[in-house]
């Protein structure tokens, strides 16, 4: 999808606009499972003619059709690491001020984390704190639980306390509403939160949790998500092998479903990894192919792992000869994503027990 497209041809009318927001929309669920390979192609192909559309709506006063289309774009940024291009969107989307509230609602709340993503903390807190009024307005449970979630994870860049007390909030909050979507990322945070705060046991019950509910639900997306989270507890833990599957897990689901988003936190795990088996070379290389990946999309590391990715760096400075970290980290910031992934999962792959498909 093209980041800067001209505006809409003349070809461009109600009844085709309204057929691109359904293209999206019967598009976006498919976009976490097995199925999100063939679903970011298809929209990547109508790229131009989505934001044609978007910008019809706009033009057109049809302010729900174009908040409708921004929401089903969602994932596909995220996924996609295309956060600016999503940000744009969402502003085009929500500049009126109006639409359907239940439906700005969303907006505010998923355009919030195209800044959080970027590391733009005022602009993300901003767009949770609005949806989170809306939430409140409109006593949507599930948009509540979520907005409070984006300000736990604003939070908890400079003050776990405090993202802890919003992430338990936001459990609290989709418990009574028996919302299990909710309930899952509340799981997370609060998983997230406990890993900073180095309560590692309560850390991996958590994300157990989490990872046995999106599993159940068939959601790949979060499946690669929190099994990198639980292997960087189990790695902290001491158990390298458990970490190590997990990260293959995660890394496998990632290779099969298209994300771009999840493999530079796996290639920092891996690299932490390898730094503590004595693999330094290797280390330093997974470590490079990581942060290209995040510059690439100008990325900011989240709370939960900033501080891991920096222990390694520092740990492989001190371990190996200058030169020779440099052109490690070089060369696997030079790899391309299917590169990088190969050498990721170059040693599992060789052993018997590797059991990929």
């Amino acid at each position: 999808m093209t980041s800067h497209p001209a505006r809409y041809d003349e070809g461009m009318d109600e009844r085709t606009a309204l057929g691109l927001l359904d293209l999206a929309e019967e598009l976006a669920p498919r976009l976490t499972g097995p199925e999100a390979t063939d679903g970011v192609a298809r929209l990547e192909g109508s790229g131009d003619d989505l934001r044609g559309a978007l910008e019809w709506f706009v033009d057109q006063g049809r302010d729900d059709d174009a908040l409708r289309l921004a929401n089903a774009l969602y994932r596909y940024w995220i996924t996609q690491r295309r956060f600016d291009e999503g940000g744009r969107w969402f502003d085009r989307a929500l500049a009126s001020g109006a639409g359907e509230p239940r439906l700005r609602g969303r907006a505010y709340l998923n355009a919030g984390f195209m800044p959080f993503w970027m590391g733009d903390d005022a602009a993300a807190t901003a767009l949770f704190g609005n949806a989170l009024a809306v939430g409140r307005e409109l006593d949507d449970a599930s948009m509540v639980s979520g907005a409070l979630g984006g300000l736990a994870r604003v939070a908890l860049r400079g003050d776990v306390a405090e993202g802890r007390r919003l992430a338990r909030e936001a459990l609290d909050v989709s418990d009574a509403a028996n919302d299990e979507n909710s309930r899952s990322n509340a799981l997370h945070l609060l998983g997230v939160g406990a890993q900073i705060a180095g309560d590692l046991p309560e850390a991996r019950e958590w994300m157990t949790q989490r990872l046995a509910l999106v599993r159940r639900q068939g959601i790949d997306f979060l499946v690669a998500s929190e099994a990198a989270n639980l292997s960087m507890v189990e790695r902290q833990l001491g158990d390298l092998d458990a970490a190590e599957a997990l990260a293959r897990e995660a890394l496998v689901t990632c290779e099969r479903i298209g994300d771009r988003f999840t493999p530079p936190f796996i290639f920092s795990g891996l690299a932490a990894i390898e730094l503590e088996r004595g693999d330094h070379e290797r280390s330093a290389t997974l470590i490079g192919a990581a942060e290209s990946h995040m510059e690439a999309t100008q990325m900011a590391w989240p709370p939960d792992e900033r501080p891991h990715y920096e222990r390694t760096v520092a740990g492989l400075r001190a371990a190996m000869p200058a030169e020779t970290f440099a052109r490690a980290r070089a060369a696997g910031a030079a790899l391309s994503s299917t590169a990088a992934i190969d050498l990721a999962l170059e040693r599992a792959a060789g052993r018997p027990s590797d059991g990929a498909a």
